[in-house]
C-alpha cells in the first residue's frame, strides 16, 4: 500500500542517490544556490543535484577541475562558518614524463579554491603556489556545461518536452551559453576568465600554468545567471567580497548575542544562525527565510511564519519580513487550481519554467490550510514582541481577510472546526503541515478522507483569535477585541470534546470527512500545547505521551508512535524526526510550565547535532532507537540547510528559559528556567526589548538552582525571573 501511494504522489522526491553526502558543499545567497562536491565541482551524474541554481533552474550542470588529465589530489574542504565562502584546498598528483621518470613530486603545488555568491552570480578565485624548488609546468582545464533543467525536473518530475539551446559564443575571455524556455524566457550563463585562458571553447578552458619557486599564480572566474533583461556587470572578487562582508554586518548588527558555558553547545547556535542567515532572502517586502536547499529554496508561507517564530526573540525584524511578504500575496479571488480563496495565505511560490507554464501548480500556490491561521498568530506575537502597532495597522485589512477566510472558507462543513479538501487535481492532498500522501490515517492505515480537520490547525486557530483580539484591542476596535477573544473560548471547549481521546490520553490526529476521530499517536498534539488550547491537565497528560517511549526514540520525538500501523522510521512524517516539530513540542510544554522536560528535548537535538557535518540538523532525520555509542540515522533526501531545522535551537533554548518577551510594557520573563546538565550558565547580550532599548542578562547554575542576573539595562527594560 505505501508504495503504491508513493508512485501515485506527483511531487514525490525520487531517488537514485542520497543526497546525504560528507561530500556535499552547499552555498546560497538571495535566488541563487549552489550544491557541490567536496573538490568544489560540479559532478554531471544525472542523479545527483549539484549545480549551480538561479530562480528555479540549473544554470551550471557541470564544472570540473582537472589538472592534466587527471583530478587534483583533495586535501580539505569547508564552508567558512558564516556560510559565505567555499574553500577547497588540492594539490598535485605525482607527475612522471612520458618515459616514467618523476617530474613532479605529488604535494608540490598548492591549489586553492575560494567561491561566493553574489547576486545572481557565483565568484571563484583560483590561486596556486609552487612550493618545489624546480621550476614547474601545469596544465590548468576546466570543464563546464548548462542543462537549464527546473528544480522539479531534478526532483524526478518528468516533462514531455522542453525548450531550446541557443547558440553558444565564445570571446577571448568569455564563454556564453543560452536557453530559450518553453515560457518564452531566455535564459542564459556567462562564464568569464581572467586571465585570458591559452585555449577556451564552448565547454573547456585551458590554462597552461609556468611556475617558479615560491610563485603564486591567480585565476578568477565568474559565472552570472543572466534572465531575459540584460547582463549583470559583474564586480571583481575582492569589490564583490567586500559587498557580501557589508551585507552580513548590516544583518547582525540589531540581533542579540547569545553564548554559553559549552563550546559545542555555542557551535550549534554559530551554526544555526549562520544557516538561518544564508537562508534569508532580500524581498520588496523585507527580509523572508527561504526554506531549505535544495528542493525548497522559495517562500514558503508556513516554513517563513515557523522560522519566523522560532527566532522571534532574536531578530524580529524577519517576522516584520514576513508579514509584510506574505500579506502583499495574500490570495484575493478563487482560483481551484492554485487552490486559492479570498483571504488565504501563501503555500509556496516558483520562479521556474515549469511553475511558469503551469506544469506544476506552485509558481504561486496556496494549498496549505494553516499558513492562515499562522500568519495572524505571528503579527499577534510580533506585536507583543516589539510593540510594532503600525506595521500591524498596515497589514491589518490583511488580517480581517484572514479572519474572514477562517470563518468562511476554512471551515468547509460549517462544524466550528477548519478543514482542508483540495480543488485542485495537480495540488497537494494533504495540506498541513505533514504533506504526504500518507500522512493522515486512522488506526487501521487505512488513509482519512477530506475534508480533514487537523488537531494543530484548531490551535492555531484558536491562537490568531487571540492575537487578532489583541490587535483589535490596540487599534481601539473594543467590540471585534471581544468577540474574538469569546470565538476562542468557544472553540476551545468544542476543540476538547471533539478531539480528546482517554484511549491515546493525547489528543486525535484528525478528523476525518465523517468527523471520525484519527486515533494515532502523533506529535500534532504537542502544537496544541504551543497554541495554548489544551487545557492544563490534558496537557500534563500530552506531555508524558510525547515522551514516552512509543514516540521519544532518544535523538527527538517522532512524527507517530513505534507501535502505529503506518510507522516506519524511515518515512518522511510516519516515524521520522523533525527539529522544528520538536521545537514547537518544547514551546508548549514550556508554555505549561514545564520548562525541565523541554530541556530533554533540547539536549537530545543538541547531542544529535554533534553527529552532524559542520553541527547542522538538517530538514528531518530517521526514527529509529538511540543506539548506544551511535549517532541518529539520516533520511536520504532531506534539505539541508533547511530555515526551520536551523530556527529550532533558538526555539529551545527559549523554551528551556521559559523566556517571553513583551515589548509593549518593556518586560523579560523567565518562567520557571531550567538548564540541561552540560550547561552551567547563559549569557544574552543587546537583546532589544521595544524600538529602542536592550538588555544584557545571565542565567547561572548555582546551589539550589538557577541564579538570574541582569548586568546591564536601558530605558527600564525589566527582567522578571518567576521560580
Amino acid at each position: 500500500m505505501d508504495t503504491i501511494i508513493r508512485i501515485n504522489d506527483a511531487f514525490y522526491i525520487h531517488a537514485e542517490s542520497s543526497l546525504i553526502d560528507d561530500r556535499t558543499r552547499v552555498l546560497k545567497q538571495g535566488e541563487t544556490f549552489g550544491v557541490f562536491d567536496r573538490y568544489g565541482d560540479i559532478q554531471p551524474v544525472e542523479a545527483f543535484t549539484h549545480g549551480l541554481y538561479h530562480e528555479g533552474t540549473r544554470y551550471l550542470s557541470y564544472l570540473e577541475l582537472f589538472l592534466g588529465r587527471e583530478r587534483p589530489m583533495f586535501l580539505s574542504s569547508m564552508v567558512k562558518e558564516d556560510n559565505t565562502t567555499l574553500v577547497v584546498d588540492l594539490t598535485n598528483l605525482d607527475v612522471r614524463h612520458q618515459r616514467g621518470r618523476l617530474a613532479l613530486m605529488r604535494g608540490t603545488v598548492h591549489i586553492l579554491r575560494s567561491r561566493f555568491l553574489w547576486n545572481g552570480i557565483c565568484h571563484e578565485q583560483i590561486r596556486l603556489m609552487h612550493y618545489g624548488l624546480e621550476p614547474a609546468e601545469l596544465d590548468l582545464m576546466f570543464r563546464f556545461g548548462a542543462d537549464y533543467a527546473d528544480i522539479f525536473e531534478v526532483r524526478g518530475t518528468p516533462r514531455a518536452r522542453k525548450g531550446r539551446r541557443l547558440e553558444s559564443t565564445v570571446t577571448e575571455s568569455c564563454v556564453s551559453l543560452g536557453y530559450e524556455g518553453l515560457d518564452g524566457v531566455v535564459r542564459r550563463t556567462h562564464v568569464q576568465w581572467a586571465p585570458i585562458p591559452d585555449r577556451l571553447s564552448e565547454t573547456e578552458a585551458l590554462f597552461t600554468c609556468r611556475l617558479v619557486p615560491k610563485q603564486v599564480v591567480t585565476i578568477s572566474l565568474t559565472v552570472t545567471c543572466e534572465r531575459a533583461e540584460g547582463r549583470t556587470t559583474a564586480l571583481s572578487y575582492d569589490q564583490a567580497c567586500a559587498e557580501v562582508s557589508r551585507a552580513m554586518d548590516v544583518r547582525v548588527a540589531d540581533e542579540c548575542d547569545i553564548s554559553t558555558s559549552n563550546w559545542q553547545f555555542n557551535n550549534w547556535l554559530h551554526r544555526s544562525r549562520a544557516d538561518l542567515h544564508m537562508m534569508f532572502t532580500d524581498t520588496p517586502q523585507g527580509l523572508y527565510p527561504y526554506a531549505g536547499v535544495p528542493w525548497f529554496s522559495t517562500p514558503f508561507g508556513r516554513d517563513g511564519i515557523m522560522t519566523a517564530l522560532e527566532y522571534l526573540w532574536v531578530n524580529p525584524l524577519v517576522a516584520q519580513g514576513v508579514l509584510r511578504y506574505l500579506a502583499h500575496h495574500q490570495a484575493t479571488e478563487l482560483n481551484a487550481e492554485r487552490d486559492a480563496e479570498p483571504g488565504k495565505i501563501l503555500h509556496e511560490s516558483r520562479l521556474g519554467e515549469m511553475a511558469a507554464l503551469g506544469e506544476i501548480p506552485f509558481g504561486r500556490y496556496y494549498g496549505s490550510v494553516d499558513s492562515t491561521p499562522l500568519f495572524v498568530m505571528l503579527a499577534g506575537a510580533y506585536y507583543e514582541r516589539t510593540g510594532d502597532l503600525e506595521c500591524i495597522r498596515t497589514i491589518w485589512p490583511n488580517i480581517e481577510r484572514a479572519l474572514e477566510w477562517i470563518d468562511r472558507c476554512g471551515d468547509l462543513d460549517a462544524d466550528g472546526f477548519i478543514e482542508y479538501a483540495r480543488r485542485s487535481p495537480n495540488g497537494l492532498v494533504h495540506q498541513g503541515w505533514k504533506d504526504s500522501n500518507d500522512s493522515v490515517f486512522h488506526r487501521d492505515g487505512s488513509l482519512a478522507k477530506a475534508p480533514i480537520a487537523l488537531c494543530e490547525v484548531q490551535g492555531y486557530v484558536y491562537a490568531a483569535k487571540l492575537a487578532a483580539s489583541l490587535c483589535a484591542g490596540a487599534l481601539g476596535h473594543a467590540e471585534q477585541r471581544v468577540r474574538l477573544a469569546q470565538e476562542a473560548a468557544r472553540l476551545r471547549d468544542r476543540f476538547e470534546a471533539a478531539f480528546w481521546s482517554e484511549e491515546l490520553s493525547s489528543y486525535a490526529l484528525a478528523l476525518d470527512g465523517a468527523k471520525r476521530p484519527c486515533l494515532v499517536q502523533a506529535s500534532n498534539a504537542g502544537h496544541c500545547l504551543f497554541t495554548g488550547i489544551a487545557n492544563e491537565r490534558q496537557a500534563q497528560r500530552v506531555a508524558k505521551t510525547l515522551l514516552g517511549s512509543e514516540m521519544f526514540s532518544g535523538w527527538g520525538i517522532r512524527t507517530i508512535g513505534d507501535r502505529e500501523v503506518r510507522y516506519s522510521p524511515m518515512s518522511y512524517h510516519d516515524g521520522s524526526i523533525w527539529p522544528h516539530d520538536n521545537a514547537i513540542i518544547a514551546m508548549g510544554l514550556s508554555r505549561y510550565g514545564m520548562a525541565e522536560q523541554a530541556t530533554i528535548i533540547m539536549q537530545m537535538l543538541f547531542e544529535a547535532s554533534l553527529h552532524m557535518g559542520l553541527y547542522r540538523l538538517p530538514e528531518l532525520f530517521c526514527g529509529f532507537p538511540r543506539r548506544e555509542g551511535e549517532g541518529p540515522c539520516l533520511y536520504p533526501v532531506a534539505c539541508s540547510p533547511q530555515a526551520w531545522s536551523a530556527g529550532a535551537a533558538f526555539m529551545l533554548l527559549a523554551a528551556s528559559l521559559g523566556l517571553s518577551i513583551n515589548g509593549l510594557t518593556k518586560t523579560v520573563t523567565l518562567r520557571r528556567p531550567a538548564l540541561p546538565e552540560f550547561l552551567r550558565e547563559i549569557i544574552v547580550r543587546n537583546l532589544r526589548v521595544g524600538p529602542s532599548s536592550s538588555v544584557d542578562f545571565e542565567v547561572r547554575r548555582e546551589r539550589g538552582g538557577l541564579r538570574v542576573e541582569v548586568t546591564k539595562t536601558e530605558d527600564g527594560v525589566k527582567i522578571v525571573h518567576e521560580k
